[in-house]
């Protein structure tokens, strides 16, 4: 079972973003993050996911672990019904970040998956792990531009 811990972060919204995901089996581990200059938390939060899955080299089983209540509830209560109606949501609008939902869910077809929510900015290890990458990737973004 792996183990995939994710988070966006974003300064300002629209604002520089940043994303991060640790990735674990057993005692390996591995990260990964990036930045982008224009982006909102949202966006971030999917990304990481994303990211996190394109990572993975075959069909997994894996427990992933959010923060975001946009992405786990997306995943788990809305994203069935969005397809359904064409991409819109239950009010006939079109769904918000489309596109990374539809890669969200054209990644997870292969794996099993199960989609776990815990609270930001708590204490858990993995999880403020991932949420300083992100803020790091910011950083490095933020720096680069300053050159």
């Amino acid at each position: 079972m792996i183990e995939i811990y994710t988070d966006g972060a974003c300064r300002g919204n629209p604002g520089p973003g940043g994303w991060a995901a640790l990735l674990r089996l057993g005692e390996h581990e591995r990260e990964i993050s990036g930045a982008e200059a224009l982006t909102t938390n949202n966006r971030m939060e999917l990304t990481a996911v994303i990211r996190a899955l394109e990572a993975l080299t075959r069909p997994v089983q894996a427990r992933v672990y959010t923060d975001s209540e946009y992405v786990r509830r997306g995943v788990s209560e809305w994203l069935a019904g969005w397809k359904a109606r064409g991409w819109r949501t239950a009010d006939r609008k079109p769904v918000k970040n489309q596109d990374l939902w539809q890669r969200l869910d054209e990644l997870r077809a292969p794996h099993r998956l199960e989609w776990h929510w815990v609270p930001g900015h708590a204490g858990i290890p993995d999880n403020e792990r991932v949420d300083r990458l992100a803020n790091e990737a910011i950083d490095a973004l933020s720096g680069q531009r300053l050159r």
